[in-house]
């Protein structure tokens, strides 16, 4: 049963018909919960509840610590140096500071995602009823809620069921937040199991958010067949009037749709739109435009194209009021978390605010009413689009201008110094001065678009320019295909893999998420994906990473979404959708275990995210993970057992968890059958690890799917392709082959020859298959066995 905000209090009653005395009843809801399903252990779940399961996962991916530097800033005590084992004047040491460091990472990020289901539930509510039902595939899903089923218990019907689930995320990470106060936890391991928590009640944000906006906006409901829609710069129609929306709440975004279609203004006008806004934008009108993920906003504002700049909230630059301003195009805030400092005018006469944004009075403005945004950024682009003909507002050079620019590079390695990706800007200058772009070019693919590089040029060029200029061709090329996003998987795909990927048949589930902060520009992702894609892994993705599968052409001119199908299935590339659409694949790997195994999800988080862990060989991967948000979708990953690779970029999140191959005692599981403790090599062998190269992350992406169930024929075909990439991508058989064959029947027929002599060599005997847990509350004792 579904209690909230109840109270009851009676001071004297009489009888049959008559005399009470302070009655006093509230009632913020009561509601019975028609549910086959017995409730689990732990229902809406503090964060000791799974903290011994938490724990299991940490004594085996013990946390490696990146600090980035030796000093605890966060109180007046401070600055504390906690090199050498020293500790700080409130007593914490250098591991339960970083752990820290990560926990408020994860709080933010979960709290991000949290603030904006309830902005999101809280609209739909006032707009469209408590009563709206939730609706995220009709008849094709039964299992609409894997995750807030898991760890919250109940079964939401309608928007107003979400609100209780809201309370309990809020109540949650106010708690997560008060323990990383000065003299609070001391513990490292005590901290990264309430990262873990964090990253659960981010997933549950996630999937809230994602269900409320597929059953109002009408999004594509688990459609495998969702429309492909356009991708990149050169899809615009710049001679129209374009307006672009940056952000991930996307309610401003929809009622610039509904606007325009309601005044026959949809040919007439371009919807653009950057990150994860433009992804649910075209899931709900397939016209609208993605120009790319989050690193495209620089070049695309700078570039003149858009008339009027829409912003909500994250991963929104903080400095894009001054860049719209430099372009003469008007700003409109959209979110309380995004003031900007300007002025709320949501009350105002539509045609002031409109007069003020057109004739430049004001270079923005702040609006918090949807349906007022959407009349208002259509108005204003239709008239400011006329006025901005008569001024400059491209900043990209003309290729004269940019020898000009480049010869007054001095090669001072500053630009160098700061970029992230440290490209060599100043070996590229020196040949644009001579007229030739390429290498220019070349770096534009890699540019993340974070603009220090600008910042430290003591020349003054305007650098980020340049590349952009140096890439025209590139840039008015980018025309590609992405798939919207589809929402959850449909309960009989789940049926229909649950038993290959269980079992090993299907090597894997890869999923691509994650940020734009790629080491060498998004090919890579694409890349990846279609690698295994083509080895008949199940390729899932959602935000930045799904745009940069698209942006991607093979050799026949298609894109990966163009070239793979869309079902979760074997040799699919799968888009969720937005950032918040990462609660599907969380999600799938749930519903394996309750539609494939029929295990209870009923507020039974620690069984189910057992059965995971040790069956559903799932890998996330966070190649260009940049935020908070990133660190919080990773942790809920990790607490399901399931593990995440990140880009180079990854270590800057101070911690890795790392599992060590050569410790046997680390690698027993319990035998559900018997009771007995079984070796079962180290799989998945990391929980949470950086690679350096693309190269390196294929490897690992094949090794981490390997799992304790695997049967004999799954090992075999999961090692077929560790081992086939291994051997391709550093020319040498793996030197740790041996530790993941349990028996000859794992051995690859096709290798049986080169491998065998490792094996004796390494006195490798037999092992048993067990039914693998972690927990002994599985263990069914059998013949007596202790």
């Amino acid at each position: 049963m579904n209690k909230r905000n109840i109270h009851i209090s009676l001071n004297e009653a009489k009888s049959s018909a008559g005399s009470l005395k302070g009655l006093d009843i509230q009632v913020g809801k009561i509601k019975g919960e028609f549910w086959d399903e017995k409730e689990g252990p732990t229902p809406f779940p503090d964060h000791i509840d799974l903290r011994n399961w938490d724990r299991t996962l940490l004594a085996r991916y013990k946390p490696l610590y990146l600090p980035f530097c030796d000093l605890c800033c966060l109180c007046t005590y401070g600055k504390c140096d906690l090199s050498g084992g020293k500790r700080g004047a409130c007593g914490i040491g250098m591991e339960a500071q970083q752990s820290r460091i990560v926990l408020l990472a994860a709080c933010i990020g979960a709290a991000t995602h949290t603030s904006h289901g309830r902005h999101l539930v809280t609209h739909l509510i006032g707009k469209y009823g408590r009563r709206t039902p939730i609706n995220v595939g009709g008849s094709n899903v039964d299992v609409e809620a894997p995750v807030i089923r898991l760890v919250c218990g109940i079964k939401p019907k309608t928007l107003s069921d979400l609100e209780t689930v809201l309370d309990y995320l809020e109540s949650q990470l106010t708690e997560l937040l008060a323990t990383a106060h000065t003299g609070q936890e001391s513990d490292p391991i005590d901290f990264e199991s309430k990262v873990f928590h964090a990253g659960m009640l981010d997933h549950v944000a996630l999937e809230l958010a994602d269900m409320a906006q597929i059953s109002v906006f009408d999004f594509p409901k688990a459609d495998p067949d969702a429309e492909l829609v356009k991708l990149g710069l050169g899809t615009i129609d710049s001679k129209k009037p374009v307006i672009l929306v940056i952000g991930h709440n996307v309610p401003p975004a929809v009622d610039i749709i509904r606007y325009s279609q309601k005044h026959d203004l949809s040919d007439k006008i371009e919807v653009t739109g950057i990150c994860c806004t433009a992804i649910d934008l075209t899931r709900q009108d397939p016209h609208a435009k993605i120009v790319g993920p989050i690193s495209w906003q620089l070049r695309y504002i700078r570039s003149g194209v858009p008339d009027v700049i829409v912003v909500d909230e994250q991963c929104v630059r903080a400095d894009l009021l001054i860049e719209a301003g430099n372009v003469s195009a008007p700003l409109i805030a959209t979110s309380s978390k995004n003031c900007a400092g300007l002025v709320d005018r949501t009350l105002d006469n539509p045609d002031d605010i409109i007069s003020d944004l057109v004739s430049g009075k004001v270079p923005g403005v702040l609006i918090l009413d949807p349906d007022k945004v959407g009349e208002i950024a259509v108005r204003t682009a239709v008239l400011v689009k006329e006025t901005r003909r008569t001024k400059k507002v491209s900043f990209i050079p003309t290729d004269q201008e940019l020898i000009e620019l480049a010869k007054r590079c001095g090669g001072c390695m500053e630009c160098t110094r700061a970029c992230p990706n440290e490209t060599p800007i100043p070996e590229a200058m020196k040949s644009a001065a001579l007229g030739n772009f390429v290498s220019l070019a070349e770096i534009y693919d890699s540019c993340i678009g974070c603009g220090r590089c600008e910042d430290v040029c003591n020349k003054d060029i305007p650098i980020h320019n340049t590349l952009v200029a140096a890439a025209r061709k590139k840039v008015i090329s980018e025309q590609f295909f992405v798939r919207a996003g589809r929402g959850a998987i449909q309960d009989i795909e789940i049926r229909e893999v649950g038993g290959p990927i269980v079992l090993g048949e299907i090597p894997g589930v890869v999923a691509f998420v994650g940020c734009a902060n790629f080491p060498k520009g998004v090919s890579e992702v694409a890349e990846m994906a279609r690698e295994f894609a083509k080895r008949r892994y199940i390729c899932v993705a959602s935000g930045c990473s799904a745009m940069a599968i698209g942006m991607y052409k093979n050799e026949d001119g298609q894109t990966p979404y163009e070239e793979y199908h869309g079902r979760f299935e074997a040799g699919g590339i799968v888009n969720v959708g937005s950032c918040v659409s990462n609660a599907h694949i969380s999600g799938a790997a749930i519903k394996i275990a309750s539609i494939f195994a029929k295990r209870n999800l009923r507020g039974n988080y620690e069984e189910i995210a057992d059965y995971v862990y040790n069956r559903v060989g799932a890998v996330g991967v966070a190649w260009g993970a940049m935020s908070q948000k990133a660190a919080a979708i990773a942790s809920g990953f990790w607490r399901l057992g399931i593990p995440v690779i990140v880009g180079p970029h990854g270590a800057k999140y101070r911690r890795m968890l790392m599992g060590r191959k050569d410790n046997e005692e680390d690698w027993y599981v319990y035998d559900t059958r018997t009771g007995e403790k079984v070796y079962v090599g180290p799989v998945p062998e990391h929980l949470f690890i950086t690679a350096e190269t693309k190269e390196e992350a294929m490897v690992l992406i094949a090794k981490l799917c390997m799992r304790p169930n695997d049967t004999s024929r799954g090992r075999s075909m999961k090692l077929t392709h560790y081992i086939d990439l291994y051997k391709r991508l550093y020319g040498i058989m793996p030197d740790d082959i041996h530790l993941y064959i349990r028996s000859s029947a794992d051995i690859p027929i096709t290798m049986k020859e080169e491998i065998l002599p490792i094996i004796t060599e390494k006195g490798q005997s037999d092992q048993i298959i067990p039914d693998p847990t972690l927990l002994t509350s599985q263990i069914r004792k059998r013949n007596g066995a202790k």
